[in-house]
Formats: C-alpha cells, sequence, structure tokens
C-alpha cells in the first residue's frame, strides 16, 4: 500500500501491511526463520549478486523485519530504512558505512554517554577521528571540517542536556562542505516530534528502544536514507565506485538515491552482524501503532511534572525546552512539534547523597537507563549513562552530581507528583 498521501498518525498504522495478504491476517506475521529455500540456484545467484531483491539470510532481511523497515521508512518519508540491533549499532554501521582510517567527523559537543565513548575510543581504534565542536555554532561545526571530514553528525535533542542545535543551520554547514548532515533523531519520536529530513538532514538513525517501542520490551536502532545526497561528488569511492564485495558493482549507479542504505544492509549487516530478532520487530510494529497518541500524553505530563519541580523550594533549576529560559527554547520551538520533548532535567539542592535518597524513594518512577518508555523514569546521568567521562568532558556536557534527566511516561499526572512528594520528604 502506497501511504504517502497520508497524514503521519495513519502510515504509524498501516505502513509495512499488505492488505492483500492472502490469510486475512490483521497484522504482519512473524517469520523465525534464519535462512530460506532459493527455487533455483539461478535465482540465488542473482539475489547475492544484488541483482534481484528477496530474502537470503536473516542476518540481511527477514519479512517481518522489512514490514518495520518499510513503516519507518514512511513515517520520515525516507527512502528507505535499514532496522538493526540497537542505537548505538546504527550508529556504528552508518559512520563506518560513510569513513574508513584516515577519515573523521565533526560532531556536537551534546551527546549521549555510550554515543561520546563510541566516538572517542571504538572509531579511534579503527581509525576514525571524531573532532568534537567546541560550541553548538554551525560555525564551530565548519572551523573543524577539511578535506578528509567524511559527515556532520548531532543530536536533534541532547542527552541528558535536552539541547537543541540549530538543525537547519548546520545543514547549510553540511551542503557548504559537501559531506552528508547526520542526525540521531531518538528524542523526536520517529519524526512524530521532530523530522530532521525537513530541515535539510541527509540521514537520520533513531533509538527505536526509546518511543518506537515505548514499552520497554525490546532493543532496536534504525536507520533512514533520506534520498537526497549527491554521492557521485568524488568523496565517496564506496558508495559510487566498485564494491570490492560485489564484483565491482556500483551502488549508486545501481541503486541510486538508495545507494547509502542498501550499502548499509549489504556491507554493514554483512560484516558486522548486528541484525534485529523478527520477534523484535514485530514488537516495535506494535509500538509505532500508538505512537502519536503516547507521546502526545508524555508531553503533556512532562509540562507538569517540570512546572511542579520548577515551583519546588527543594529544586536548584529545572532544564525543559518547553521553558522560554532555556538556551533552546527558540530551537525547540521551531524544529519540535509543541515545542518541546517528552524529557526535562532537575538539579536538586543538596549533595550527590541526599538525590541518591531522592530517586531511590520513589515508588512509580523507576530508576533506569532509558527513556521513552510508557514508565516514567529517573536516571542519574553521572552514575549510569555518563558514568565514563571525565570531570572535565562532565561539565561540558552539562552533567553535575545532583543532575536528574526525568522521561515522562503515561501515568497520571497527579500520581507521579504525589510519588515525588513523597519522595522530596526524604531528601533534608
Amino acid at each position: 500500500m502506497d501511504t504517502k498521501k497520508y497524514r503521519f498518525e495513519t502510515r504509524q498504522i498501516h505502513a509495512g501491511l499488505d492488505p492483500n495478504i492472502e490469510n486475512g491476517s490483521r497484522g504482519v506475521g512473524i517469520y523465525p526463520t534464519a535462512a530460506y529455500r532459493f527455487r533455483s540456484c539461478d535465482y540465488a545467484a542473482k539475489l547475492f549478486e544484488l541483482s534481484e531483491p528477496g530474502n537470503i539470510y536473516t542476518r540481511l532481511q527477514n519479512p517481518t523485519t522489512s514490514a518495520y523497515e518499510e513503516r519507518i521508512a514512511a513515517l520520515y518519508g525516507g527512502v528507505g530504512a535499514l532496522a538493526l540491533a540497537s542505537g548505538m549499532s546504527a550508529i556504528l554501521i552508518t559512520i563506518t558505512a560513510l569513513a574508513k582510517q584516515g577519515d573523521n567527523i565533526v560532531a556536537s559537543p551534546y551527546l549521549y554517554g555510550g554515543t561520546y565513548n563510541q566516538f572517542r575510543i571504538s572509531l579511534r581504534n579503527l581509525g576514525i577521528e571524531v573532532r568534537i565542536a567546541q560550541s553548538e555554532e554551525p560555525e564551530a561545526f565548519a572551523a573543524l571540517c577539511d578535506e578528509n571530514t567524511k559527515a556532520l553528525y548531532v543530536e536533534s535533542m541532547g542527552n541528558p542536556t535536552c539541547a537543541v542545535l540549530d538543525l537547519e543551520g548546520l545543514a547549510a554547514v553540511a551542503k557548504e562542505k559537501d559531506i552528508p548532515f547526520v542526525v540521531d533523531n531518538t528524542f523526536g519520536a520517529a519524526g512524530y516530534l521532530c523530522n530532521p529530513f525537513d530541515w535539510g538532514a541527509n540521514i537520520v538513525v533513531d533509538s527505536a528502544t526509546k518511543w518506537i517501542n515505548g514499552h520497554g520490551t525490546a532493543m532496536g536502532g534504525v536507520i533512514v536514507d533520506g534520498g537526497n545526497y549527491n554521492w557521485a561528488n568524488g568523496k565517496f569511492p564506496q558508495i559510487d565506485g566498485p564494491s570490492e564485495g560485489y564484483h565491482e558493482l556500483n551502488f549508486y549507479e545501481t541503486f541510486g538515491s538508495a545507494a547509502f542504505i542498501v550499502k548499509c544492509r549489504v556491507d554493514g549487516l554483512r560484516d558486522f552482524g548486528c541484525c534485529p530478532s523478527p520477534f523484535d520487530a514485530y514488537l516495535m510494529m506494535i509500538g509505532l501503532e500508538t505512537l502519536s497518541l503516547r507521546v502526545k500524553q508524555e508531553v503533556e505530563t512532562t509540562w507538569r511534572l517540570a512546572e511542579y519541580c520548577r515551583k519546588h523550594p527543594k529544586v536548584e533549576r529545572v532544564s525543559f525546552v518547553g521553558f522560554e529560559d532555556h538556551p533552546s527554547y527558540a530551537n525547540a520551538k521551531k524544529y519540535y512539534r509543541f515545542g518541546s520533548s517528552a524529557v526535562f532535567t532537575v538539579e536538586l539542592k543538596g549533595t550527590l547523597e541526599s538525590t541518591v535518597r531522592f530517586v531511590e524513594a520513589q515508588q512509580l518512577a523507576a530508576h533506569m537507563t532509558m527513556i521513552g518508555d510508557s514508565i516514567t523514569v529517573i536516571t542519574h546521568p553521572a552514575s549510569t549513562t555518563h558514568k565514563q567521562l571525565s570531570e572535565a568532558d562532565l561539565k561540558a556536557a552539562g552533567v553535575t552530581p545532583t543532575l536528574l534527566r526525568i522521561s515522562a511516561g503515561l501515568e497520571h499526572a497527579d500520581d507521579l507528583i504525589e510519588d515525588f512528594e513523597r519522595a522530596f520528604a526524604c531528601v533534608e
């Protein structure tokens, strides 16, 4: 079914479903298979040389996963999507498809701790340099680019600071330098709150574990190809040039605007093997059906909780992009539906010890390293998501000992406020 004419809320339900399926199933089937029977040797040969589409091995594709990928691509308006086992694997496959030893990428100073460590350590060990911009200004990114720069990389909303960068301005820098603009849109909820393609992004990565799944039941990541980058500029011979792994096949000449996402699949999944299970893909599709409803409710609850915390005497400060005093207020209003996300941070008065008491006194809000769940989650970044960072890096990322990241769930806002009040009573 061609769902392009439909709005987001309709696409999140119908995209990827085959209404003509013979058995009349309302939902997508789960295919728990590792391999597929080839109808002939000639057919198999065509599959392996990429001259004919079809299923080879579930490491590369699976009917359930393909339906999920089609839905994701439809929500973003991309030319194709690739499902991965985690958000971190989505980042790894993306960067290694673009850069090799001796190349570099330029990245935002506001990154999730896991991303920061992948960039700072693992990619460095692969010979790929990651240059962190000294500020969020587009000029700071441009200053770090050279002839070996293969991408600009940012998060549409930083984790945990919730900083929203000037996506349009950064897209202009990437266009000037003629390099892809890659955006981690985890906080953008699969394009419902923010769609970076609307502002000039070329590639989107997303942690599907969060709002896409929405219920804390599966891990996953996605890559979405906007199909709007010219790979025939001489900078990416691995995409517009002879492929060593496929008998000199040229991805761009063969697959056109979808060349990048095809490369990520046939090289990235083939070699790194970080594919999701069909059952996890099925859970993601179920989560997507209610995404807009959940996110809208969570944003409304976030406003209530943030207002409550801002007025509480035991709170030092609240950082919420929906408030006019947040440095990213204007950008959030421009790039995000409702002008906010479903996450905010608070810094409590007191010490690390008193902050721990507050967290451990919660009865409804769960202490986890998670966002975008149906359960409200409180995370203490200094001891969890950003634990590996140095003191200087923690300071640069805005992470203090009393900082808490709060991701609102689907509980009644009044129950959450009462739960917070009980927890505050445990703080001296």
